[in-house]
């Protein structure tokens, strides 16, 4: 990709967990990528340089990003924001499915059972969310004292 041609450009820089973060996102609008992309609008270059605040270590990672979005549904700096809720999902759903379901020692392998045990998981974990709980593992042995009663409570089963 013509990234030097790119005049669509938002830098970032922020300071926290103990490292200072530059980020520079460059978009181009593109069309007709191939059949393996044919709905892509844009493609984008996000270079994140990182400096560990105690220890003066650089990195440098370049991430590619190819989205239907056009380029007035979203600019560099909103690709940066959507880029970034990853973590969102990752803190709040993907973290809790392995710590308290231990879902990345899971032997379950083949065919669709990894992502319906993914789902099942996910499913408690909203569930329980919406029933006002804030600490998942807690909850579980909240309904694991009354096994036959909490659960089917919960899920409005009586």
């Amino acid at each position: 990709m013509p990234w030097t041609k790119a005049s669509a450009k938002f830098y970032d820089r922020t300071e926290g967990h103990g490292r200072l973060e530059t980020r520079v996102v460059q978009a181009l609008t593109v069309t007709g990528l191939g059949t393996d992309f044919p709905h892509a609008a844009q493609v984008a270059k996000i270079t994140r340089h990182r400096t560990n605040s105690k220890t003066g270590k650089r990195t440098r990672e370049t991430v590619y990003v190819i989205t239907d979005l056009t380029s007035r549904q979203a600019s560099p700096e909103r690709l940066a924001t959507i880029a970034r809720s990853q973590w969102t999902i990752e803190n709040r759903l993907h973290f809790v499915r392995d710590t308290t379901f231990a879902e990345d020692a899971s032997k379950i392998r083949t065919e669709h059972g990894p992502e319906n045990m993914a789902t099942l998981r996910s499913f408690a974990i909203n569930l329980l969310r919406a029933a006002g709980h804030t600490n998942v593992a807690a909850a579980l042995r909240e309904m694991s004292y009354e096994p036959f009663r909490r659960p089917l409570d919960l899920l409005g089963i009586n």
